[in-house]
């Protein structure tokens, strides 16, 4: 026993004294990230329509994909706003001549930063604004006023919305 116990004793003694003998040397890592502007927007569909309607029941008629989704993500610094804009390449026409002023097509919106508006070709309309870096998600709805004045024809027109993440 007075074996095992000199035995168990060297092995403990052998044990902590490894790591004064043994050899360490530390050294410095850096980690770096370049994290640059970044824009992304998604709107829920490519399109949308306005079915026909009797002027005198349905003054507005909404879009038949209201609400439509919409998230604007951005990277950019901490006190940097983001801004989203809307602007029509202008009105809406069915031929030479046979237009609907696409003023007479607006917006509501819902989420955080995003605003309600009207349609124009003549400028940039502002859509919603954000300060700082984040996704933020909100839905349109858009309407456009019905009219007895309206030509006969199938209505189109393009626009574009531009997020902007300074």
């Amino acid at each position: 026993m007075k074996n095992l116990t000199l035995v168990f004793l060297s092995l403990i003694l052998l044990l902590t004294s490894m790591t004064a003998f043994s050899a360490q040397q530390t050294g410095p890592l850096a980690v770096n990230m370049a994290v640059n502007e970044r824009a992304k927007l998604t709107l829920g569909v490519a399109a949308i329509n306005f079915a026909d309607a009797d002027p005198d029941t349905t003054p507005s008629i909404p879009a038949t994909e209201n609400a439509v989704s919409v998230t604007a993500k951005v990277r950019t610094g901490v006190s940097s706003t983001s801004t989203l804009t809307h602007r029509a390449s202008g009105n809406l026409s069915a031929g030479p001549g046979i237009t609907i002023p696409i003023t007479n097509v607006s917006w509501t919106a819902t989420g955080a930063g995003y605003v309600a508006g009207t349609m124009s070709s003549s400028s940039n309309v502002p859509v919603g604004s954000w300060t700082g870096s984040g996704s933020y998600s909100g839905t349109f709805s858009y309407f456009i006023v019905n009219s007895w004045s309206y030509t006969t024809g199938s209505y189109t027109v393009s626009t574009t919305y531009t997020l902007t993440a300074p």
